[in-house]
């Protein structure tokens, strides 16, 4: 089953209301929450309103998508982390991997932060939560080796799970591969169209049927539960977004 959804930090300049209300406008059916802008770490009070205002509008939530990066900075930053999630009601919390990218790593490096998001995983597991790492540049996860090499080194089994999301101009193959190697663990994929310069080239989704149409087909197979969330729409638009909601939706109705 996929369960189509929003990223908040795509509206970093609207309100945590307006959000939920686009949401539920595209009928869509979760929402990740992001925590530089909407709901920050500590903010217990507005998670429980967050969370309240999801449930009014009929929508699930996902992911909490923290800052935190593993194995760098003060380990006591991920308790807040953690009680927001908890308080937000969400089923996992991303962290990064790192601050370096795989080539600029050492062994000490991966090491370093392997444990601690073995520290994490078991940390937020007392919460009832997974941990997701962000797939993502200058991160331990910036190539399908890495980030498979560094779960397996992390050792922390479901409680420790990827998600997946498109590079710029994504050759389909390569994608597919990737989140082929990614499953059965993978939890959720951000769902948005890049052209060539990648986060300043925004196209319709449409226009990448050709990827997303399978690549939604092979996240369906086995019937597990993935969350296909949308990000990155042209010129941050809510116009743009509504469209790219209604493919999504209906190529996820394909699957069904």
């Amino acid at each position: 089953m996929i369960v189509p959804g929003l990223a908040s930090v795509t509206f970093r300049h609207l309100s945590s209301e307006e959000v939920v209300d686009l949401a539920a406008q595209a009928r869509l059916g979760m929402l990740e929450w992001g925590a530089d802008v909407h709901v920050r770490p500590g903010e217990y009070a507005r998670a429980e309103r967050v969370r309240g205002l999801c449930a009014d509008a009929g929508l699930d939530i996902g992911t909490y998508g923290s800052y935190y990066k593993a194995g760098h900075g003060d380990p006591d930053d991920l308790a807040p982390v953690l009680g927001t999630a908890a308080a937000l009601g969400a089923r996992r919390v991303r962290v990064w991997a790192g601050v370096l990218g795989s080539a600029q790593a050492a062994p000490a490096d991966r090491e370093r932060v392997a444990a601690d998001l073995r520290r994490c995983a078991a940390r937020a597991a007392e919460h009832g939560l997974a941990v997701t790492v962000e797939y993502h540049v200058d991160s331990l996860t910036d190539t399908l080796d890495s980030a498979t090499r560094l779960l397996a080194q992390a050792g922390t089994g479901h409680r420790l799970v990827p998600h997946w999301q498109p590079r710029e101009e994504p050759d389909t193959a390569e994608c597919l591969a990737q989140v082929g190697a990614l499953l059965p663990d993978l939890a959720h994929v951000h769902v948005f169209s890049w052209g060539a310069d990648g986060f300043t080239e925004r196209l319709p989704l449409a226009e990448r049927a050709d990827l997303w149409r399978p690549l939604l087909g092979l996240l369906a197979r086995d019937g597990d539960r993935r969350d296909a969330v949308l990000e990155f729409v042209p010129d941050d638009s809510p116009e743009a977004f509504l469209r790219d909601a209604a493919s999504l939706r209906s190529w996820i109705a394909e699957t069904a």
